[in-house]
């Protein structure tokens, strides 16, 4: 079990990583909360299956939430892309001031 921590942790420090290095590109940062929340339901149905500590709607909840998170996040994606033509962060910062 102890393997299998190591390497969610890993995962979730990893895509920790990405997001505050592509903090500019806003497809890349949705990537990697989406790697992130993915990962967290893995964990969570790691613990449901070797230990009963977690509640099993627990996986289903996070799981749910992970499919709002990203669905909003593409509807967002999609509204700046229509209104900037490019998904970059810079674009819209700039085009406020």
């Amino acid at each position: 079990m102890t393997l299998y921590l190591y390497m969610i942790s890993g995962s979730v420090a990893l895509s920790l990583l990405t997001l505050m290095h592509q903090r500019k590109s806003l497809l890349m940062s949705l990537l990697s909360l989406e790697a992130m929340i993915l990962t967290l339901v893995l964990y969570c149905g790691l613990t449901v299956a070797t230990s009963y500590q977690v509640e099993p709607h627990t996986c289903l909840i996070m799981l749910i939430l992970g499919a709002c998170e990203a669905s909003l996040g593409l509807a967002l994606l999609v509204s700046l892309m229509r209104m900037h033509g490019k998904e970059m962060i810079e674009v819209t910062i700039a085009s406020k001031c």
